[in-house]
């Protein structure tokens, strides 16, 4: 039997094999190669997914030795009433959009015509549920014309992509959960979710950080039929997380996101992830300017939890003077940050996304946002309005205060705040700065990697509100404002004064040495000074 780590070694190669191919045919990094190697795919990974269903409904397929040649003695009816009893997690695909259907046709005259129908077909059949909705309601569907990025050979292109799914088989995985899932999700994505260049850089929010943020989020084994929010998902690390520890089957994810790309991705995300029934919610759009989620009086929505790893410096100076409206005004109450005279670094785009999600916040909400270290200490402007708004409120649960380079693509240091809501007690702070190992990844960039036991001991000390010298201190909303609104730990860290016990006799020989060592440097001073007095008297002016 094919354990998981095999079949994990297994998959990626498939993953290469398929950009082999890409390689080959003119597209190895090229812009265009990530949506054939993740629509294939998905394609490979729907086919088997319906398959497995069938089988598990039906006995008969189950045990055939040729699947495909037992299918078609079904009638179209009989076919049609086992397919109403699969999941709708589960796409439909008419058996001729099947990849054995696809695979004996491969020496047919235009085979890429028919490869392409074929996507385009099972795209258009499965329409309602899995289609990604832009902001002006466009329907963005699960599959393209591919072979269209392949300038010559495109029937042998297609062809070596078919052989390359046809002896892979993901039947036996559909019962692993989120851990395998999100490890092959991983390799399919690392070459196309990256921060190299480009308005929109996504950046791939590191494992450590999106566990801790969902393990002090969600506290509560008992959480049930909860909403889920990121403003700004990119291609999903944090809901993902968040959805693991809640239970895929107790939440619904809601998201938005500027990117097309990040936006595909966060589909294919939840496919694997068996969250199909959020596809619907995905957004592809600005949340700035045009938040999509809203209720039905025109006011945002509101989300039980709500994750954001938000852009830190994005330009949004095309559309700054839009934000200057009535509505915007309750949502940015602390103000939007100004447009420098030279668009540099200096667009604090988040300072907009934290306040957005303070507004989206239901009554009894939960948020965990990657904020840049400096936001907790700034001592004016936006972010100080911000952070007394959280004291005044009592909405504030803490702050993690992380490690250097935990982001590798980023020297940018970073602490994670937490908003809750419910908590009018007293509020954690973490600083877990002195953490982590020095590593370099597979591009030369420098990261720090937690451990396990590490990442276990913020969440543990976080959600027990425990005191750790040096690590971690609770303090009351009285305290920080006390000073001046400040969240960095180190703050309130007791300044320790080490006392020795000495005798009388010890107390005055160190006495006598200070005392002798200051007759010392007395005299030394007073030799100087003579010295410069009369290097003075000898200097004399020359024309």
């Amino acid at each position: 039997m094919t354990t998981t780590v095999q079949f994990e070694a297994e998959t990626k190669k498939l993953i290469d094999n398929l950009k082999s191919v890409c390689a080959n045919y003119g597209l190895g990094n090229d812009g265009n190669e990530f949506k054939i190697i993740t629509q294939v795919f998905l394609y490979k990974f729907l086919n088997d997914k319906y398959v497995y269903e069938l089988k598990q409904l039906e006995p008969t397929l189950a045990k055939a030795d040729d699947f495909d040649k037992a299918l078609k003695k079904y009638s179209d009816d009989d076919l049609e009433l086992l397919t109403m009893q699969i999941s709708e997690n589960t796409a439909r695909i008419a058996p001729k959009n099947l990849l054995s259907r696809l695979f004996v046709q491969q020496n047919k005259d235009k085979f890429a015509d028919i490869f392409d129908q074929t996507l385009l077909n099972v795209a258009k059949d499965n329409i309602d549920i899995f289609s990604v909705l832009t902001q002006g309601g466009e329907k963005v569907v699960l599959f393209e014309n591919l072979s269209k990025y392949v300038t010559d050979n495109k029937d042998a292109f297609c062809k070596a992509i078919v052989n390359k799914l046809v002896n892979f088989s993901f039947e036996h995985i559909f019962t692993q959960k989120f851990d395998f899932f999100a490890t092959i999700f991983e390799y399919l994505i690392k070459d196309y979710n990256s921060n190299s260049g480009g308005k929109y850089a996504e950046y791939f929010t590191p494992h450590a950080v999106a566990k801790i943020m969902a393990a002090c989020l969600v506290t509560d084994d008992n959480v049930n039929n909860v909403t889920c929010y990121d403003p700004s998902a990119g291609s999903g690390t944090l809901l993902m997380n968040l959805a693991h520890a809640i239970g895929e089957d107790k939440c619904t994810i809601y998201s938005q996101d500027i990117s097309q790309k990040s936006s595909a991705l966060l589909r294919l995300n939840l496919i694997l992830n068996n969250l199909v029934h959020s596809i619907q919610n995905i957004i592809q759009g600005n949340t700035i300017l045009s938040p999509y989620h809203k209720q039905d009086d025109g006011q945002l929505e509101q989300f039980d939890y709500i994750v954001s790893n938000p852009p830190f410096k994005l330009d949004f100076s095309d559309y700054s003077a839009d934000l200057d409206s009535k509505a915007n005004k309750e949502r940015f109450f602390a103000g939007i940050p100004k447009v420098p005279a030279k668009k540099k670094d200096s667009m604090a785009i988040y300072l907009l996304f934290i306040q957005h999600i303070m507004h989206s916040l239901t009554a009894k909400g939960k948020a965990a946002i990657v904020v840049p270290t400096g936001f907790i200490t700034a001592q004016s402007g936006i972010d100080k309005k911000i952070r007394k708004k959280l004291v005044e409120s009592k909405m504030l649960a803490g702050v993690v205060s992380m490690p250097s380079n935990i982001f590798a693509t980023t020297g940018t240091n970073v602490s994670i705040l937490f908003l809750d809501k419910t908590n009018t007690k007293d509020v954690v702070l973490v600083d877990a700065s002195n953490l982590g190992s020095k590593v370099k990844d597979s591009n030369g960039n420098q990261k720090t990697l937690l451990s396990d036991a590490e990442e276990q001991q913020i969440i543990d000390v976080f959600n027990a509100k425990e005191t750790q010298e040096d690590f971690s201190v609770v303090v009351s909303y009285e305290d920080i404002e006390a000073k001046n609104y400040s969240l960095s730990a180190g703050q309130y860290f007791e300044v320790k004064i080490e006392y020795v016990d000495i005798t009388a006799e010890e107390f005055n020989t160190k006495l006598k040495g200070f005392g002798t060592n200051l007759e010392k440097l007395f005299a030394e001073s007073g030799r100087l000074e003579k010295e410069i007095q009369d290097n003075l008297k000898n200097l004399n002016y020359e024309k």
